[in-house]
């Protein structure tokens, strides 16, 4: 009975047309604060270097990296739980109250970050209160996804999902090049000491503030008509958004999402997060130079992700992702060596371009290849979900294991690692259906 419902979500139309000026400016309102969500989430990794002794004084520079990055990555396990709680929510009350309820939590966040005394002011309990901030954006970050993921996809027309569902990663990656760019600018105007001493906390206060004007804007959104649908037939007894419906109902998909993203998160977070890092530990560059390479790439893999996302309007998506898979698997090793090799700017920056590039291949559509995979009544909690899990094991840990490795001294097995895992992303990728031409997303 359960499952004809189900069905039934599927084959009857969802929502009635809307017209372009609309499409756009929901796709623009949902974007603006899908960016202020990810400036606040990637802030604290672009800050790193500066804020880490204040709260982990012991150990040398890897260590104190190490012991952030492990904040970091215990902020991810909080994904899961964000991303099931919200994700009901998103799913039962509309995406527009999921998203307003995301951004909420970040700006308690970045305010918490932002205001926290140091180590050698209040002890434990600075690191205590740093990693409380972390969880509780984490809790944000975990709903973020798969509401503006869903919202998206279904505000996008069936002609051009993938094109404008690719703005989920053009805000999130405009987010973490806000964040890099906030950086370069401290350091141009802020002295080293005065950057480490107080500075840091800036950022964090104009996330706060951000978040509190996109709070604003989320709650004018019009909300998809998929989502209306999906409430309607909620109360006249039809299937209802919940863990045990993903997991006893949609099981294939919600464990294709799982090990598409595993491969995908990993790379994604390698090369836009722990890269700066990397720069800096390994090839030897100055902090500023690390951060100013790492900027532009990031700006031109910003720039790619709508051209691959229109492609994949034409040829598909599973052939853009089995792209990815194949020259992640071949060509991982041999960039990250050459970038540790090399103390010439504009070398690491081609290197670090092409990585991007081939990561594209993933970023672009994941978005709307998860979306299209589960009906509307359980959307959100299913982008988000099986996401997380994945992101939380693989894309949460990238920067812990590959310190851990470097720490151990053998940072050339983190290259291994990556590789295999895209490979194993790579086997979903050809077994899978291509979710362009089976999409569970109606028209709008």
């Amino acid at each position: 009975m359960e499952e004809n419902m189900a069905n039934n979500v599927v084959t009857q139309p969802e929502s009635t047309p809307l017209d372009r000026k609309t499409r756009v400016k929901s796709i623009i309102g949902g974007s603006a604060g899908n960016l202020v969500e990810w400036y606040d989430w990637y802030v604290y990794a672009a800050f790193t270097l500066y804020f880490a002794p204040k709260f982990f004084p012991e150990g040398d520079s890897t260590v104190k990296l190490l012991q952030a990055a492990a904040v970091f990555a215990l902020g991810f396990l909080m994904r899961p739980i964000g991303a099931w709680v919200m994700g009901i929510y998103a799913d039962r009350k509309g995406r527009k109250a999921g998203l307003s309820m995301s951004v909420s939590l970040m700006c308690v966040g970045s305010l918490i970050i932002a205001c926290t005394p140091t180590y050698e002011t209040i002890g434990m309990f600075a690191p205590a209160m740093l990693l409380f901030a972390r969880l509780l954006q984490g809790l944000s970050v975990g709903g973020e996804y798969g509401s503006s993921a869903t919202y998206l996809s279904e505000m996008a027309g069936k002609n051009h999902r993938g094109f404008f569902s690719s703005f989920q990663y053009v805000t999130l990656i405009s987010g973490q090049l806000l964040a890099l760019c906030t950086l370069i600018v401290l350091q141009r105007t802020l002295t080293e000491q005065a950057l480490g001493d107080w500075g840091w906390r800036i950022p964090f206060f104009i996330g706060a503030i951000l978040a509190i004007v996109v709070f604003w804007i989320r709650r004018g959104l019009v909300e998809s008509e998929s989502s209306k649908q999906a409430q309607k037939q909620a109360k006249e007894g039809g299937p209802k958004s919940g863990a045990v419906e993903l997991f006893t109902k949609h099981p294939k998909a919600a464990f294709t999402v799982i090990m598409l993203t595993a491969g995908g998160t990993l790379a994604f977070n390698t090369f836009t997060t722990y890269l700066q890092k990397y720069l800096v530990n390994t090839s030897g560059f100055e902090k500023t130079t690390a951060t100013e390479i790492t900027t532009a790439a990031i700006f031109i893999f910003m720039l790619i992700q709508p051209a691959i996302g229109a492609l994949s309007d034409k040829i598909g998506r599973k052939p853009i992702m089995i792209a990815f898979g194949v020259l992640g698997v071949i060509f991982t090793i041999p960039i990250f060596n050459h970038i540790g090799a090399t103390n010439n700017a504009m070398t690491a920056f081609m290197l670090c371009m092409s990585g991007m590039i081939i990561v594209s291949g993933y970023t672009a559509i994941n978005a709307v290849v998860k979306a299209e995979l589960f009906p509307a009544h359980i959307r959100a909690l299913g982008v988000a979900l099986p996401y997380a899990i994945a992101n939380t094991l693989f894309g949460g840990t990238a920067e812990l294991v590959a310190l851990s490795f470097k720490n151990a001294g053998h940072e050339s097995y983190f290259f291994y690692y990556i590789t295999f895992m895209i490979g194993l992303s790579l086997i979903t990728y050809i077994f899978m259906k291509d979710t362009k031409k089976n999409s569970l997303i109606t028209d709008n």
